[in-house]
């Protein structure tokens, strides 16, 4: 499994870029895709406290709510 990481569609972008993890290692990228040993490396980074946690908040469907 990948995780992308795009900061466009990131809900907490320009609240939470000044101390997220993918602006501290390489600046705000548009687009960033991490395979599953990138994201468990980076995820030890963070729990060590060497990089900031990965602050990325993606948005989610709502319920659908048909009219009667």
């Amino acid at each position: 499994m990948t995780t992308r990481i795009d900061c466009d569609s990131c809900l907490v972008r320009g609240l939470a870029c000044h101390d997220c993890m993918v602006t501290v290692l390489l600046g705000p990228p548009p687009e960033l895709t991490f395979d599953d040993d990138e994201r468990r490396a980076l995820e030890a980074l963070a729990d060590g406290g060497l990089v900031p946690p990965l602050r990325l908040v993606e948005p989610v469907a709502g319920p659908v709510v048909e009219s009667a």
